[in-house]
């Protein structure tokens, strides 16, 4: 073959001979003695001082070449674990739940993009701390000081902050923490509370106005008959289809079925009867009050914590139990002739209007109204929740803060109404039919759709109902009362008739709901196992008996003869690695530095 050679081979190495003046070198003819040229061995494509040049020489020399494939597992595991720290933990995924996800977050904790949302009503205002850059980012914004109401009727109302006295205006929601396979449920968050004094004093000092509804009284029915085949109870008067519809019609005035429909007052001879030195109590005047229930003994009483003097003193803290729950905590000596366990003031209910526990549980849940008339403000707990925050600073976080009347925590992870049903039926929480009887009726009665970004602000369909803050006015009285006539005329899983009762008052009115995150619920509530559960529990194992004290006799010595040479004492003998003694030797005694001379 001819042509222009690249250049000679000289060396043992193979290495090409420079060119010289820029110039290639020509062919050697062929007469002349052929260089014998080295073809690269296979074996020493695997040199070892091939390996000496790429590896390191520090790693490789002093190190050792064995090491090397530890030192870069450490090294790989250890990038591992920093990049899943600083990843966000987003929580389950929802397929096929929302065809829009990047018009709102399916996150743990469900942040908005409030910036693409046009105000729709003042209870907008409490989604709006948080918001999106793009899909991987976000960034935290100071959620916004409460504007007052542009009414003159609430001129006089306290509690409306300026943006630079509050103390709460800057503070910053930090990130989600991240994934942990160990603790895949929901978290609690960081939230700001001011100290009790100031929430006390941030108080309203008049009622929250009412839109359209200023009156609002109750249907009184001896003798109600059932007329429809499906839903109502003796308790609840059995309202028909069109009183139903007619109800949410809001007016000015307006009567309605609310339960309690028979006796003279709610409590008397009406189911869900009180004895009378409880009645006397039901009428006192309070501003705020904490409430909860167990029934069917079903839950362990959990006492409040972290709850300040003037809670104590002013803030009354009510349980309502049936009267099976009142045999077990006499039996156990936990309630006696006082009435009380703790912090909390037991009622004792008689002629319970359902044979389901869970139903007559809703009564006091969601008609608390009813039963304390001369009530302001009030806490509903579930039995099996545990609170840690001062009652008044709650209220001020989550209704004088934002200027909401009502609030609830959504679901943390369920949004959507026909999802809900679906977990309810697959959790057993109820019978099927009646689940998807119940659907279907406020799919073709109310128009029901499944939730999208057209809602926003609303930011779910689904709450998490088991702590309820509210002020007790008309329109929030109108509101659980329909709210319970939909759990007595259809299945008692009050989350799946929270939105449509929700959805066709504010249709009427503007008014407006804070469902603030189930994160920040769990900041204030502690959440208990019922009491089937810890019953199944093995018991904790007993502590281990201490062990005996162990005494050694040590044996005598015979005594050695006496000689007047004197006893010399023989060091051991020393290896290479020993130290020598020195004077100047230092002892470490915990913290202290002794120094022997």
């Amino acid at each position: 073959m001819t042509g222009v050679s690249l250049g000679l081979r000289t060396g043992s190495n193979g290495s090409l001979q420079q060119l010289q003046n820029g110039n290639v070198l020509q062919q050697q003819p062929m007469a002349l003695s052929p260089r014998l040229v080295r073809r690269p061995s296979k074996t020493l494509l695997y040199n070892p001082r091939e390996k000496e040049r790429v590896c390191p020489f520090i790693i490789c020399r002093h190190i050792g070449r064995g090491s090397v494939a530890m030192l870069l597992m450490i090294a790989l595991g250890f990038s591992a674990f920093v990049f899943g720290c600083f990843t966000l933990y987003k929580g389950a995924n929802i397929p096929g739940e929302i065809e829009d996800i990047e018009s709102y977050a399916i996150t743990r904790y469900e942040i908005l993009k409030p910036q693409r949302v046009e105000h729709k009503s003042q209870d907008s205002r409490s989604f709006r701390g948080l918001s999106f850059t793009n899909k991987d980012k976000w960034v935290v914004r100071p959620p916004l000081a409460p504007q007052p109401p542009a009414s003159s009727k609430s001129e006089g109302r306290k509690g409306h902050f300026p943006t630079k006295s509050h103390q709460c205006d800057h503070f910053a929601f930090p990130p989600p923490p991240p994934a942990d396979r160990r603790r895949p449920g929901p978290r609690p968050c960081p939230v700001c509370y001011i100290p009790v004094e100031q929430a006390i004093a941030s108080m309203p000092s008049s009622p929250s106005e009412s839109p359209l509804l200023h009156t609002l009284t109750y249907v009184h029915d001896e003798n109600s008959i059932k007329s429809e085949p499906h839903g109502g109870s003796d308790f609840g008067g059995y309202p028909s289809l069109e009183e139903r519809d007619a109800a949410f019609d809001i007016k000015e005035s307006m009567t309605v079925h609310c339960g309690f429909v028979k006796g003279s007052r709610p409590g008397f001879r009406t189911g869900f009867d009180f004895d009378e030195e409880d009645l006397l109590e039901l009428d006192q005047y309070h501003d705020v009050i904490v409430a909860s229930a167990i029934f069917g003994n079903y839950d362990v009483i959990q006492q409040p914590k972290n709850i300040s003097s003037e809670a104590k003193k002013n803030v009354p803290f009510y349980m309502f139990i049936d009267e099976e729950t009142e045999m077990f905590m006499k039996n156990a000596s936990i309630l006696g002739s006082s009435r009380r366990v703790g912090l909390w003031r037991i009622f004792v209910i008689r002629n319970a209007p359902y044979a389901d526990s869970r139903r007559n549980g809703k009564v006091p849940k969601l008609l608390l109204h009813r039963l304390f008339p001369n009530v302001r403000y009030s806490i509903w707990i579930d039995g099996k929740l545990e609170l840690v925050v001062d009652p008044y600073q709650v209220l001020e976080r989550f209704l004088w803060r934002t200027n909401a009347t009502f609030a609830i925590s959504r679901h943390y992870r369920r949004f959507d109404v026909f999802v809900e049903a679906e977990a309810n039926k697959a959790a057993g929480k109820y019978e099927n039919a009646s689940i998807d009887h119940q659907i279907q009726f406020y799919q073709h009665h109310d128009g029901l759709t499944h939730y999208s970004k057209a809602k926003l602000p609303i930011t779910s369909d689904v709450p998490e109902g088991c702590v309820i803050i509210r002020e007790h006015i008309p329109i929030t009285n109108l509101f659980t009362c329909l709210w319970f006539n939909e759990v007595d005329r259809f299945t008692s899983r009050d989350q799946l008739s929270f939105s449509t009762v929700r959805d066709k008052i504010m249709a009427k009115v503007d008014w407006g709901i804070n469902m603030f995150m189930d994160c920040e619920r769990r900041n204030f509530v502690i959440q208990a196992y019922h009491r089937e559960v810890l019953e199944q529990m093995p018991p904790p194992p007993p502590p281990p008996p201490p062990s005996p004290a162990i005494v050694i006799h040590r044996p005598r010595l015979p005594a050695l003869p006496f000689t007047n040479k004197p006893q010399t004492k023989k060091s051991p003998r020393r290896g290479k690695g020993d130290k020598r003694s020195s004077s100047k030797h230092r002892y470490k005694v915990g913290r202290v530095v002794m120094n022997i001379n």
